[in-house]
């Protein structure tokens, strides 16, 4: 299976911002995004357990900087060139206009991107 970046269907767009998801590769979701500086997920994850990301990430950052923030008070920041894999448990503020592939699992990526959805039309009003 193979698909090019600009295939893989949009889910959201707004200034600055890409985000890109296939689903069907073997229970995996493919995500390319482009993110801007200054992004944070955080108030978006609010609610979820520790209102951090449950999700596994696996992937490759293409341009940018990205600092995660894990549960365990650990951070790590994520730049060019870097492959990384996230456990469970994280947040992610962009420190540099960001360019960024990821494959997660399907179900997990689902019940995040679901409430993320929830409270961006929380937001929105």
């Amino acid at each position: 299976m193979k698909i090019k970046k600009e295939e893989i269907p949009m889910i959201m767009e707004s200034p600055g911002t890409i985000m890109r998801a296939f689903s069907g590769y073997g229970g995996m979701t493919v995500a390319f995004n482009e993110l801007p500086a200054g992004t944070d997920i955080s108030p978006l994850l609010e609610g979820l357990k520790n209102n951090s990301c449950q999700c596994p990430h696996w992937g490759y950052i293409v341009e940018g900087e990205i600092l995660i923030k894990y549960d365990t008070g650990a951070e790590e920041r994520l730049t060019t060139g870097d492959t990384f894999y996230m456990p469970p448990g994280h947040t992610a503020i962009v420190k540099k206009d960001l360019k960024i592939i990821d494959f997660s699992p399907e179900k997990e990526l689902k019940e995040v991107m679901d409430h993320i959805a929830k409270k961006m039309a929380q937001l929105a009003t």
